[in-house]
């Protein structure tokens, strides 16, 4: 449920995914948000960056185990517009991951949930989830090949054999942790199928 009624969609692939109507891929979401909240809820953070809030499907799941103040930024102005209005306690701007708008260590948790597979040299934007977090960082990307595989049976990329033509990386979990133990300390890395779901720290 909204926040705050909201009177027009918004014109995203990450929107559109929310608003599905196939009760299984609803049970997945669900199921996902389920585990990074059972994840998040023992750190207790006071305050939270949302990087790559989209539309703020994210904090407004996570608000019962949320309790301190909460960030988001996204490269879509729309889309953080919607995700103000959405959660008006909130603050929200418009930012790069690459090079984000805070100081170090600002943040007791940085999220970052289906954004990396979006970004074309993602070394960077890691570097800088790291470089404003002090305390933990929850990230999560598609987890393959189960996310192609899924869409193909669901019919849908069919002319990219499954492949989400937003998508630009595509990890499993050895190279998941590969990647993250580059520049920062991996605690643990799970499946949530069709998605990975990451808990680091800065190292």
């Amino acid at each position: 449920m909204l926040t705050r009624p909201l009177n027009a969609a918004v014109d995203t692939s990450n929107y559109e995914k929310f608003q599905t109507g196939n009760p299984v891929v609803r049970r997945l979401i669900d199921r996902f948000y389920g585990k990074v909240g059972e994840l998040v809820a023992p750190l207790a953070p006071a305050t939270v960056l949302d990087a790559g809030c989209g539309e703020g499907e994210t904090l407004e799941r996570l608000g019962g185990v949320l309790d301190g103040s909460v960030t988001g930024v996204d490269l879509n102005p729309e889309s953080v517009d919607y995700a103000a209005r959405r959660i008006p306690g909130g603050s929200f701007r418009v930012a790069d991951l690459t090079d984000l708008p805070f100081d170090d260590d600002s943040f007791d948790l940085v999220l970052c949930l289906e954004v990396l597979e979006h970004i074309p040299g993602p070394k960077p934007a890691l570097a800088e989830l790291s470089r404003v977090c002090r305390g933990d960082i929850v990230v999560s990307v598609p987890s393959e090949p189960w996310f192609r595989l899924g869409s193909l049976a669901r019919g849908k990329y069919l002319q990219g054999w499954g492949n989400h033509p937003e998508h630009v990386n595509h990890w499993n979990p050895r190279s998941l942790r590969e990647f993250l133990s580059e520049s920062t300390e991996v605690v643990t890395v799970e499946r949530s199928t069709p998605w990975l779901l990451a808990h680091v720290r800065p190292a």
